[in-house]
């Protein structure tokens, strides 16, 4: 399948699905192994071939503040464009040959309706990388009601961002290690973790429901004067209600360090509440109350959370609070509050 995020540029052409922008000779892919110069077009070989196919719910991605309670379609491709020694998905996300189960646009969305699904989650590896891909998947998405939900670590072009307006409902945006540029150039191989904070804008700017994580990582991602810094400049872009979940790391891939102590990401929650951040979350743990939303403005529960279940409580509707009638932002799927 012939990609269509990319311009020639002399005897090469320049991918510009992501912020490496890839210049490739003739037979050459890019870092993510899938989006490849041949027979004079780039070529993106992922096309039609899913990986890693299950049913999530919603909270699982994360996303908290839409359609709480919503059973999710996700799945990902072989390649990536980051490098993580950490990935839980590496089978899938450093894996630079194309597998899966040959599946069309039209048959993955048949699926998806013969499922009763809510919404479809492009996720376990980039899903920048197969934009053209989940573009086809997502507007046919569309047609049947069915939403649109992006996990992605944020290094979209302004390019591959136009695409993504065109299907994409939600993106759940994930930093990794407080988003400190060493931890980005020696554990990710990634230069420049500041072009994260331009695909947020682009994404509220564009209307996509946007919520933010981070994985915390102990010894190595773990920073608190970091931490201050990327939450000052998510407030700065998307105000004090935007979304974020702090995420315990567990060890795997490369990287063998102990799973991130509770203190630690305690820690971080603590940080962002004091900076006046009104929503935000603990993933990965079992300790209770961290998964919980509540009112800013009266504290009324309104979601109780368990691992990734959800229980509406508090919440009219409209999404605003049954208590004081504050409009929280949050999305309530349609019939789910009598």
């Amino acid at each position: 399948m012939e990609a269509s995020l990319y311009e020639r540029s002399g005897d090469r052409i320049r991918c510009t699905a992501c912020e490496r922008y890839c210049y490739l000779k003739e037979g050459q892919s890019g870092f993510c192994g899938v989006r490849t110069y041949r027979n004079g077009v780039l070529n993106l070989d992922v096309y039609n071939y899913p990986f890693g196919y299950n049913i999530d719910p919603i909270e699982k991605k994360p996303v908290l503040h839409m359609y709480p309670g919503s059973r999710i379609l996700s799945f990902g491709t072989s390649g990536c464009n980051f490098a993580c020694k950490y990935c839980q998905n590496y089978e899938m996300s450093q894996r630079k040959t194309v597998v899966g189960e040959y599946m069309t646009p039209e048959k993955i969305v048949k699926e998806a309706r013969k499922l009763h699904v809510d919404g479809i989650a492009y996720t376990y590896n980039e899903p920048t990388i197969f934009m053209e891909f989940a573009r086809d998947v997502g507007i046919l998405a569309h047609r049947y009601g069915i939403f649109n939900i992006f996990v992605t670590n944020g290094y979209e072009t302004p390019e591959s961002m136009q695409m993504a307006s065109e299907f994409l409902d939600a993106m759940t945006v994930d930093f990794k290690g407080n988003a400190d540029e060493k931890f980005y150039n020696r554990y990710i191989s990634v230069l420049h973790p500041d072009l994260i904070y331009k695909t947020i804008k682009s994404s509220m700017d564009y209307g996509i429901h946007t919520e933010i994580t981070d994985l915390v990582i102990p010894q190595i991602g773990d920073n608190t004067e970091d931490a201050e810094k990327m939450i000052s400049k998510i407030k700065d872009i998307g105000g004090e209600y935007t979304p974020i979940s702090f995420l315990r790391y567990h060890p795997d891939y490369k990287l063998s360090l102990p799973a991130t102590p509770f203190d630690t990401l305690k820690k971080h929650y603590d940080i962002a509440r004091h900076m006046g951040m009104h929503y935000v979350y603990l993933g990965n743990v079992r300790e209770q109350n961290y998964e919980n939303t509540y009112c800013p403005e009266c504290g009324a529960l309104l979601i109780k959370r368990q691992l990734f279940n959800s229980e509406i409580i508090g919440l009219n509707p409209d999404g605003s609070c049954t208590h004081c009638g504050f409009k929280t932002g949050i999305l309530v799927k349609k019939g789910i509050i009598q």
